[in-house]
């Protein structure tokens, strides 16, 4: 959800700026800008602004090859403050034309400090950042503060969430950076730094980054970094190297990332596997996690989305193995109602990105509080992972659409081994006995299986969900928890209004809803108690006209279903059974010929609340 990029240095800045932006593109934006001018110590350049709507395909037609500099800012945004338009696209501007910033997040009391500080202004638009660089004008012009202090009293003043890079035009081999609950980095070159929303952007540039913590300001030129707090001390840090393999960050020959990133779940599994275990296939997770869980009386997993889905899958195994019960919180609900706790919390956090907002303001309080937490996520270093007391990586190499796939199989399967380890610590009989690799193992050869079979499942659905405005998911126990997450890929990148629901439901008010070719697909794995009453529910909605597709673990099927998955150990069964219904969001966007990779109106890392 909106990404800045920045360079100042000896570098093509036009060129950083624009690769930067696009690698920056799986985030989710409706605009994008760049600002580009020459770091020359003691030279005032005027620099060139160039903004546009629409993808950053359209930003590079307009811009020519005049265009150049050593350093500059660019940014992508995804709408909070007026409607997508070139006056409300990033890079801003001050009325003086002095300053220039970019900045993600939600600056609260932006109205008054229009009013208190601004009131004879012109602004061209409607975003809460011009009011920011418009502020930081005022206040050195009307203080006589250099850029350095009018830059610092203007963070004092904003209240919200922001990640900050503003440039001075009279000082243009300088940017100054600062973050708060919005995530921020700082890359590290030889005679050249930048400024990132995330290392993916500058991959190419460099591996080495720097961390920026909440309330810091950076002063950044192609020689120094040096980091100050709100007070003005001077903060040490190292570096760290940023663990993303270039090559993996292509599509390759795949048409979409999604597809491509469903591909790569077997080859997740049995990387975790090689992570998570040694060679005598015995778990090694982190000893501290391990006591930590052990002592705690309950577990709470805090999440968003189809991490969140995640969880609930995952419900299960970490009840049955580790002899904890686990409850679910929704984190932006969490980060205003918290309810009362158990005597000895654990609080797990999942998130694809490690950079959730809602998410982080749950773990500030948990850490006010002095509670363990863990963080499963998939990035190293990320603000979630750093603030936690503890941090289990997904391995699932970078994932760039939209629509999670590979992060959420990866969270499930990372928190099983999670349960193994600690179930053993415990010595609990079904944890001893559930050798985890091995049905790992026979997990990524059910995926595999499932991935042969692209075309019969495409053609499954192609009429189904052709041209239909709604569809439904159902499935009992743990395949209705998998129809949450089946449901949520679907209306995500297809547009369906579709709805994932306990089987079970269906005749307490929602079977009204089913008339005539109404697509259900109905989720049945090899669970003996349910499987039989959810073909109950199937019969139901037949009865009254629907449509019905059926995806079915081998040792449950029947002649006549439609879509069969190989028989997985049941702590297990969500990875296996989510990767069709993957299938057929991936396709049913196809087929309405739209953007698989970016749906409308959604952002990859939601980094504001």
């Amino acid at each position: 959800m909106c990404g800045i990029v920045g360079v100042v240095g000896h570098k093509n800045a036009r060129d950083i700026l624009m690769q930067g932006l696009e690698k920056l593109e799986y985030r989710g934006y409706d605009s994008a800008g760049i600002f580009v001018t020459s770091a020359q110590q003691g030279v005032q350049e005027t620099g060139q602004l160039i903004k546009s709507v629409g993808r950053i395909a359209d930003l590079r037609e307009k811009i020519g090859i005049d265009v150049a500099g050593t350093a500059g800012i660019g940014h992508t945004r995804w709408a909070t403050h007026g409607k997508p338009a070139a006056h409300n696209a990033h890079p801003h501007t001050s009325s003086d034309g002095r300053f220039v910033l970019v900045h993600n997040g939600v600056i609260e009391n932006y109205l008054a400090l229009k009013q208190d500080y601004l009131s004879a202004d012109h602004f061209d638009g409607e975003t809460d950042t011009e009011v920011a660089v418009h502020l930081i004008a005022a206040l050195a012009e009307q203080e006589g503060l250099d850029t350095l202090e009018a830059f610092k009293k203007a963070l004092t003043l904003i209240e919200g969430s922001y990640a900050f890079a503003l440039m001075d035009r009279t000082r243009p081999d300088v940017i100054y950076v600062a973050k708060n609950k919005s995530p921020l980095l700082i890359g590290l070159g030889d005679g050249y730094h930048m400024v990132c929303s995330d290392a993916m952007a500058m991959i190419r540039e460099t591996s080495e980054f720097m961390e920026i913590h909440d309330h810091e300001l950076v002063i950044l030129t192609k020689d120094t970094v040096e980091i100050h707090d709100l007070a003005g001390n001077i903060v040490s840090r190292e570096s760290y190297t940023a663990e993303l393999d270039l090559s993996d960050i292509g599509k390759g020959t795949y048409p979409f990332y999604m597809l491509k990133e469903i591909d790569e779940q077997p080859a997740v599994m049995r990387k975790l596997s090689q992570v998570y275990a040694d060679e005598n296939g015995q778990v090694t997770v982190d000893q501290g996690i391990i006591e930590a869980l052990v002592n705690a009386d309950r577990i709470y997993i805090i999440a968003a989305g189809t991490s969140y889905h995640a969880g609930y899958a995952s419900k299960y195994l970490l009840e049955e193995l580790t002899e904890k019960p686990v409850e679910l919180g929704i984190a932006s609900e969490w980060g205003y109602n918290m309810p009362r706790l158990s005597d000895k919390p654990f609080f797990i956090f999942l998130s694809q990105s490690g950079e959730t907002a809602d998410s982080r303001q749950v773990l500030v309080k948990v850490n006010a509080l002095g509670l363990p937490s863990l963080t499963v996520t998939n990035v190293p270093g990320s603000t979630l992972s750093r603030e936690a007391s503890f941090t289990m990586l997904l391995h699932a190499g970078p994932e760039i659409a939209v629509a999670s796939t590979k992060a959420y199989t990866a969270q499930i399967a990372t928190l099983a081994f999670l349960a193994k380890a600690v179930g053993t610590a415990i010595q609990n009989d079904k944890a001893q006995a559930f050798d985890i690799v091995h049905e790992l193992s026979i997990v990524a050869q059910t995926i595999e299986t499932t991935l042969s079979e692209k075309a019969w499942i495409e053609n499954k659905i192609t009429g189904l969900l052709a041209t239909t405005r709604n569809a439904f998911y159902i499935g009992r126990g743990q395949d209705y928890y998998v129809s949450m997450e089946a449901s949520l890929k679907l209306k995500e990148i297809s547009y369906i209004q579709c709805e994932g629901f306990a089987a079970g439901e269906l005749k307490h008010g929602t079977i009204a809803l089913i008339e005539d070719q109404t697509p259900v697909i109905a989720l049945i794995s090899n669970n003996p108690k349910v499987a039989a009453h959810t073909r109950g529910n199937v019969s139901e909605v037949v009865a009254r006209g629907a449509s019905v597709v059926t995806i079915v673990e081998r040792a449950a099927a029947i002649d006549g279903d439609d879509i069969i998955v190989n028989t997985v150990h049941p702590y297990l069964s969500s990875i296996a059974m989510v990767v069709p219904t993957q299938l057929i969001a991936y396709y049913a966007s196809l087929h309405r010929g739209l953007d698989v990779d970016k749906p409308r109106n959604l952002a990859k890392s939601v980094t504001v609340e």
